[in-house]
């Protein structure tokens, strides 16, 4: 098989000949000043890279251009995203599996693990517990189980969350982390009115990953790292993918990363809305030392700046699996979004379930509460945002894409994350943490470039005092 950009079998435009030549030329020029500086004026256009210029910056050996990599990379974030960062929660459904992932204890073989299925009124109460932490975004997710996970519980469970609303509390937008499946279920998840279809590649290493996935439906290669392409083809035109950095060689599934995305820009002409950037870490039965490809926080700082500089329009998102120091390092270089006081245990939120629940898919490095990640996050300078606006206004796909890509975009984030800030100081805040808002917020709406928005944003934050919610751009 040869490289194809556009085609729409996996081993085409995820061409492993492809990937290793493009390894072996930035091994062969990882100390090319000239080229590397190139790269870089380059990328500071704001216009991208290809996956081959991206992977010389990964390898590059030159302490001061990379550096300058790095300063880019948060320029390019403060152009794009500002200093806002959006907060979201995971929500466990079930971790019921029938897929044998080596590295996953949700693997059928676990027979130590805790298995568990949420009812509704489970998940009611699940999503009440998430309103009352001040939460608007989920990420729901669920093991691969035809008679405990099929598509039918799904979708009921997503119109359980959307109906529940407690006291000023609503979830406005459900992002769906399901297994790959058919054109006709992800229309139905787009029928739904999820947000973004969510799904890990694992790995692009074609032999690594059927030797990390040695049995259930997940095993099919082919059928797995082509599901985004059903998904758009089902009109989901919002997609978020990644890789759990560590099962393989970093630089190869960089490579295989970016090359994913260039083809679903190649093929549906709008890339990913958003890449994840998980690592290896401990779960029940699984230690980090069973994996001898797992990163440094260097080298995971330097994949995210790159990645920033080189889909600078597309949204770059970590877990609570990164500490609270690793993710402060990531926050300014590329990082938009973060998930905040997170459970990964089945039914974690309501009953306030510790990490050690054996019914969790893995260990959380940071545990501190949502308040407690605000406040941090507006002692580092950014604002802490809840906005769902984009999904909810229909600009989604190729229609937010022109919106970023023209600068615009900063006349709906900017108001937005301040009146959902309010929001969440309103009826959620400790004190200290309202006291810190109030004065970001004031600072913060005098920037809003548009005098006409800026006048409307300052008349919803006061109707937010005085008792309204929802508004946005």
């Amino acid at each position: 098989m040869a490289y194809n950009i556009k085609s729409p079998k996996a081993e085409e435009f995820i061409d492993h000949s492809e990937i290793l030549d493009t390894l072996l030329y930035a091994e062969n020029h990882k100390n090319d000043r000239a080229l590397i500086e190139q790269i870089i004026d380059k990328a500071a256009q704001c216009k991208g890279l290809s996956h081959r210029e991206a992977a010389v910056l990964l390898l590059c050996a030159e302490d001061d251009l990379m550096q300058r990599v790095f300063d880019l990379a948060k320029e390019i974030k403060q152009r794009f995203y500002g200093n806002r960062i959006v907060m979201f929660a995971p929500l466990y459904l079930s971790n019921y599996c029938v897929n044998g992932c080596t590295y996953c204890p949700y693997k059928l073989q676990n027979k130590t693990i805790s298995r568990k299925k949420l009812s509704q009124d489970e998940i009611e109460a699940e999503v009440i517990a998430l309103q009352d932490m001040g939460h608007k975004r989920l990420a729901l997710e669920t093991g691969e189980h035809p008679l405990h996970s099929p598509i039918d519980y799904v979708l009921e469970s997503i119109k359980t969350i959307y109906s529940i609303k407690h006291k000023n509390g609503a979830i406005r937008r459900v992002n769906v982390n399901i297994a790959a499946t058919t054109v006709e279920n992800y229309r139905k998840l787009k029928d739904a009115g999820i947000g973004t279809y969510i799904l890990f590649q694992e790995t692009y290493d074609k032999t690594n990953y059927e030797s990390l996935h040695p049995t259930g439906p997940k095993s099919n290669y082919a059928y797995h790292t082509e599901a985004m392409d059903r998904a758009m083809e089902a009109g989901i035109d919002d997609v978020g993918i990644g890789v759990l950095f560590g099962l393989n060689t970093y630089k190869y599934d960089f490579v295989g990363l970016l090359m994913h995305a260039e083809h679903l820009e190649a093929a549906f002409g709008v890339g990913p809305h958003t890449i994840s950037m998980p690592r290896i870490c401990p779960a029940d039965d699984i230690e980090t030392k069973d994996f001898p490809n797992s990163i440094s926080d260097e080298i995971f700082k330097r994949i995210v700046a790159i990645t920033r500089i080189v889909v600078p329009y597309t949204g770059i998102i970590i877990s609570t699996r990164e500490s609270e120091k690793s993710r402060k390092e990531v926050l300014e270089i590329g990082v938009s979004q973060i998930s905040g006081g997170s459970k990964t245990s089945v039914g974690g939120y309501a009953k306030n379930l510790p990490e050690t629940d054996n019914s969790a898919q893995f260990d959380i490095s940071d545990q501190r509460t949502l308040d407690e990640i605000v406040s941090w996050l507006l002692d580092l300078g950014h604002v802490p945002s809840f906005c769902t606006a984009c999904y909810r206004m229909g600009r989604t796909g190729d229609r937010f894409m022109s919106l970023i890509k023209s600068g615009q975009i900063v006349n709906c984030c900017a108001p937005n994350s301040l009146i959902t800030l309010k929001e969440y100081l309103m009826d959620y805040a400790s004190d200290e943490t309202r006291g810190k808002a109030i004065k970001m917020i004031e600072q913060e709406v005098e920037k809003i470039p548009n005098a006409k928005i800026k006048e409307i944003a300052k008349r919803n934050l006061q109707d937010i005092a005085e008792g309204k919610r929802d508004f946005r751009f």
